[in-house]
């Protein structure tokens, strides 16, 4: 069974932009198929590895936002 690591520190930053560059690169509908499908399998790759760090960030917050010795989990409402 393989075993899952945590997800290092930089790693959401350096996967979000490549993922960027490979949505970038689809778009212009310039490569051949092989290389959409090689992307595409990265591109999912990459958004796994994107959501599994905002994942374990979220766990990170909730734990940090502990009241009276019980974990209140509280939605996060960005400022316009």
């Amino acid at each position: 069974m393989a075993r899952q690591t945590k997800p290092k520190i930089g790693d959401f930053e350096k996967s979000l932009k490549e993922l960027e560059t490979i949505v970038v690169r689809m778009e212009e509908g310039d490569q051949s198929l092989e290389a959409s499908l090689k992307d595409f399998e990265r591109g999912m790759a990459l958004a796994q590895i994107c959501r599994s760090s905002l994942d374990a960030a979220e766990q990170k917050v909730q734990t940090l936002i502990e009241k009276n010795g019980a974990l209140q989990a509280e939605p996060f409402e960005p400022e316009d």
